[in-house]
């Protein structure tokens, strides 16, 4: 007899049935050792035996015993695996889960980066490709993953953040869930060994596990998961019912460090305000390609390439005259918004007649075009 399915399963076959690209569900959480593989196997069993092609394509239990009972049953394509210095490593098998094709795959760990070798850099890479083959993932990630928040999160633990997962794939996920628990129930299951063995547990307690740490990433997490349900309202209410989608421009410096915080705190508002957005660089004579630095030039690139995987549309302009030409390309564009990296109005800076931010305020002002200066953690003078 078969069992009757979750409201939260059904939903997700409903929007696998209504397209053939396939659909993508992620679950996320503040940290490890909340549930997140956990639920994500639970839905897998009502699936399954709901007579639904569900698979495991890469499941990691981190050994604990109540998510590997959960993998009891289900079918599993099995890893691939491959030396590497020495070692065996083990890595899901791309290939197979295409050439199966089922229904719905389980891929563990979104922001994973695979073994040397393999067909694909990142996890989340492969989700693509099963995507675009009309197969619909499951997947699971933690809030310190996602690119537009590694600044804050960062900053909080001050662990620094190597695995990434670009904004766009949060953004254009079907469904994500938040996989929620108290810090208290959190903590405690840290201590009895259900996240971490008993030899990790007082170094995680004293580092990423800290109650302060752990709120302000719970925090973050209900924020991002409240962003996607705004996302989602926005999708589905046709373009007649919505207000007019305003543009927002951000331009970049040649400074990296506050170029990729720019980028970020742009990204979000685009997100926020589900808003156009362009990130412009206004090349002067002065950092044409023959004389700007190659190492500038090499950190200008990877900004640009930040902005286009968090969604921006990059455009360069050459002008001498910097705050004309951010403001034109505005004014074409019928942006409300400039973002720039806040100045550090030095008394050279402010007596300068022709410092980019008076320049930006007397054109905008004029256009009826607001600034948002982002402020940097660098002190860099003017």
């Amino acid at each position: 007899m078969e069992r009757e399915i979750s409201i939260s399963a059904e939903r997700f076959l409903n929007l696998i049935r209504s397209s053939k690209k396939g659909k993508l569900k992620i679950y996320l959480g503040m940290a490890a050792g909340v549930g997140k593989t956990f639920r994500m196997l639970l839905e897998a069993k009502e699936l399954y035996e709901n007579k639904i092609d569900v698979v495991i394509g890469y499941v990691e239990t981190h050994k604990r015993k109540e998510t590997e009972i959960l993998l009891s049953g289900l079918p599993i394509i099995a890893r691939k695996q491959n030396y590497y210095k020495g070692k065996m490593l083990e890595e899901m098998d791309l290939d197979s889960i295409l050439l199966q094709k089922p229904e719905i795959v389980l891929v563990d760990e979104l922001a994973h980066t695979n073994m040397p070798g393999s067909k694909n850099e990142k996890r989340w890479q492969d989700i693509f490709e099963l995507l675009n083959a009309g197969i619909n993932v499951i997947t699971t990630v933690n809030i310190q993953h996602i690119e537009s928040v590694i600044d804050r999160v960062e900053k909080i633990t001050g662990i620094k953040i190597t695995e990434v997962v670009p904004e766009k794939i949060i953004h254009d996920a079907d469904e994500v869930v938040n996989v929620d628990l108290t810090i208290e129930e959190l903590i405690k299951r840290l201590k009895e060994g259900r996240i971490y063995e008993h030899s990790n547990v007082s170094l995680a307690l004293k580092h990423f596990f800290q109650t302060e740490k752990l709120l302000q990433l719970r925090d973050l997490t209900l924020k991002e998961v409240s962003r996607q349900v705004e996302r989602k309202m926005v999708r589905e209410i046709s373009l007649d019912s919505r207000n007019k989608i305003d543009t927002i421009v951000t331009a970049l410096s040649s400074n990296y460090k506050t170029g990729r915080k720019l980028i970020r705190k742009s990204s979000r508002l685009a997100e926020i305000y589900n808003s156009k957005w362009f990130v412009i660089y206004v090349q002067t004579s002065k950092e044409s390609m023959d004389k700007i630095e190659t190492t500038l030039q090499r950190m200008l690139l990877n900004n640009f390439k930040l902005a286009a995987e968090l969604g921006a549309q990059v455009v360069e302009l050459s002008n001498d005259s910097v705050a004309k030409a951010i403001v034109d390309f505005a004014k074409v564009k019928e942006a409300v918004l400039i973002i720039i990296g806040k100045p550090s109005f030095s008394v050279f800076y402010r007596l300068n007649p022709k410092n980019l931010f008076r320049e930006l305020s007397s054109l905008t002002s004029k256009e009826n075009i607001d600034i948002l200066m982002v402020a940097s953690d660098e002190n860099n003078k003017k």
